[in-house]
């Protein structure tokens, strides 16, 4: 992505169903579980480079001792830091008694972070900040082992000031107002009121101590969540992990955020990307299963797992910038996916060339659109060979070797044009000089492109075109092609995204920008203030009248004209070359990715009320100035 948006997080689960003097003797070390943890958290590296946290829980950990702990990071690679940490303190620990090196008793008793059940989350500082407290997993302390509650999760609540009104009236104090420690306030209140009833059934007949082993066989973990999560409004896959063992992992109704896991005899495993799960332990495709929307994973410290239903389901909107974009590429499904993107689009780059092939430089803007780039280079392969065809057909038998070699010999031209040097730090405050540096973080390939060519540039997203207009339409101008086409796999980003994605503030876009341009080309600009006033008067409506009004504001243009536009505010006055824009349709996307039709950045049909309720009030901070996010 030439602009650079955050990621969502990423999170990840192990549950070992084996004594560790299992994997000790079968993986020659108790740190089994840790080293997995590292794996799948390296792993997801790309959903997440500001912050990393790990939580584990200790199953026979004797009273008096530590049986949770964690650690945290934001330095600049979280990740390395916190299994660093854990690593000096497991050394420290063995060198200090050596004897102890094979006994996996005495390490389970002493040693921190050896464990039956870790929770590991890695994360992108957005509307949170970036401070250590921001960081998962979060955790709520109680001297009773079943009401310590561990948390980490990929989400954004949409209503996380309704959720902190409810706290407030069921006699809460909340320290913080963010979705996710109101979200574990709230699980936590139901388990401690589950829990104190448990004990209330229990009292009579046993001590408190006799009492404690008793309530943990009995926590109800998919009640406590259907009671929390009711009200809960947005996309989420969150994880949490209670001290006497039990834990869970439940996603959103409509599927938004990704979740997936695997089991055998050994491990229950869950990752946010289905590959990593395939990578780290080795297992194929067929075996990682999709959490369904609505359902929460339960495993007890019994080792009983199941998936239970927690939430009625919405219809399924899994979010698709995931399969454009931010999950791995690695995925079978996904690569496949962004090839289809890829070829998609292409019968719209040949309306702008011409059909013109022979004069044409195919290439990408490096590094995750390459696979839609191989798509995209099939398809002008494929149309080429239809053109071969053609020729050889109408030449029949007279035409010679020498001339059949000649055709056989066309293909397309593809190159690697744009090189991404490094990513320039903004150490200058002043406008113009960080412009200059910014025009610099690509470098391009001289040669190969001839004067008078077309040069076709594929992206897989556009959101807010500053890299395009300040850099790379730039460099690739020095080429002196006679036309710059640069194509987005997907459609135009129109609206926020208020479910994880840091795509906040509908200013920015520009596809929004673009159409404002039009409304005033077209002295409609009056449509800004009618959707103004429309979308004040929704703050005091019921979720059953809620709309997203904003949709008006790109009502009286097709895609194409506002991807002209686009195409026109790109180009600054210096750059000799025609620029014209193509964007993916909804019809192609939906085409390439059939299961996963979360598509309301681009449509802004949002699944839930909560989300047509953020673009509205996102509108009205547009409109009053306010540079503020909207969530």
């Amino acid at each position: 992505m030439s602009d650079a948006i955050k990621h969502e997080c990423g999170i990840a689960m192990v549950r070992l169903l084996k004594p560790l003097e299992y994997y000790k003797e079968k993986y020659g070390t108790a740190f089994y579980g840790i080293n997995k943890m590292y794996l799948l958290m390296e792993k997801q590296h790309n959903r997440g480079q500001d912050g990393a946290g790990f939580a584990s829980v200790k199953f026979n950990a004797s009273p008096g001792s530590r049986y949770i702990s964690r650690v945290r990071s934001n330095q600049a690679q979280p990740i390395q830091d916190i299994f660093a940490q854990i690593n000096d303190r497991l050394s420290k620990g063995l060198n200090e008694n050596p004897d102890k090196k094979d006994d996996v008793a005495w390490q389970e008793e002493n040693l921190p972070y050896i464990g039956n059940l870790f929770l590991g989350h890695v994360r992108y500082g957005t509307s949170g900040g970036n401070s250590i407290e921001s960081v998962h997993p979060f955790l709520r302390q109680s001297n009773w082992r079943h009401k310590n509650l561990i948390v980490a999760g990929n989400f954004n609540m949409t209503n996380s000031s309704q959720l902190l009104e409810e706290l407030i009236e069921l006699g809460q104090h909340p320290k913080e107002s963010t979705d996710t420690v109101t979200v574990m306030e709230k699980i936590g209140h139901f388990l401690d009121d589950q829990v104190e009833g448990l004990y209330q059934d229990l009292k009579a007949n046993v001590s408190k101590k006799d009492a404690s082993p008793l309530i943990a066989e009995k926590v109800d973990l998919q009640k406590i969540l259907k009671r929390a999560a009711k009200s809960f409004d947005g996309g989420y896959a969150m994880a949490g992990l209670l001290g006497h063992g039990d834990s869970f992992v439940l996603r959103d109704p409509a599927g938004i955020r990704p979740t997936f896991y695997y089991q055998d005899d050994e491990v229950l495993v869950v990752a946010s990307e289905r590959p990593v799960i395939q990578t780290v332990f080795n297992v194929p495709l067929e075996s990682v299963k999709e959490l369904e929307p609505g359902h929460a994973l339960i495993a007890k410290k019994s080792g009983h797992i199941s998936v239970q239903p927690v939430l009625d389901q919405l219809p399924k909107k899994s979010c698709s910038f995931e399969r454009i974009y931010f999950s791995r590429g690695s995925d079978a499904d996904i690569y496949k996916e962004r090839k289809k993107l890829g070829k998609t689009v292409f019968p719209e780059i040949l309306k702008k060339i011409d059909n013109d092939i022979s004069n044409t430089v195919f290439s990408y803007i490096p590094n995750t659109a390459e696979t839609s780039f191989y798509g995209m280079s099939e398809a002008a392969e494929d149309f080429l060979n239809q053109q071969k065809l053609g020729k050889i057909l109408k030449g029949k038998r007279n035409i010679s070797a020498e001339e059949l070699n000649v055709i056989l010999s066309e293909r397309p031209r593809i190159e690697k044009i744009a090189v991404k040097d490094v990513k320039l730090r903004t150490f200058i405050a002043d406008d113009n000089s960080r412009d200059d540096l910014v025009e610099h973080v690509y470098d391009i390939t001289y040669g190969v492109v001839k004067p008078n060519d077309n040069l076709v540039i594929i992206d897989d997203s556009i959101v807010r075109g500053t890299t395009l207009k300040k850099s790379i339409i730039k460099i690739l101008d020095r080429l002196k092609p006679k036309k710059i086409v640069i194509v987005s796999s997907a459609p135009q980003i129109r609206y926020p995204d208020c479910y994880g994605i840091d795509m906040a503030k509908i200013g920015d876009f520009i596809a929004f920008r673009a159409a404002l341009e039009l409304l005033k080309d077209t002295d409609q600009y009056h449509i800004v203030n009618d959707v103004y006033t429309k979308c004040l008067k929704q703050r005091i409506r019921e979720d059953a009248g809620i709309q997203n009004f904003v949709k008006e504001i790109y009502a009286p243009f097709s895609a194409v004209q506002i991807s002209d536009k686009i195409a026109e505010m790109l180009k600054t006055s210096e750059i000799k070359a025609d620029v014209q824009v193509i964007f993916q349709t909804i019809e192609g996307l939906h085409e390439a990715c059939p299961d996963h039709l979360g598509d309301w950045y681009f449509t802004g049909d949002y699944p839930t009320n909560g989300g047509k309720r953020v673009v509205n009030e996102a509108f009205i901070n547009f409109y009053e100035g306010k540079n503020k996010r909207a969530y």
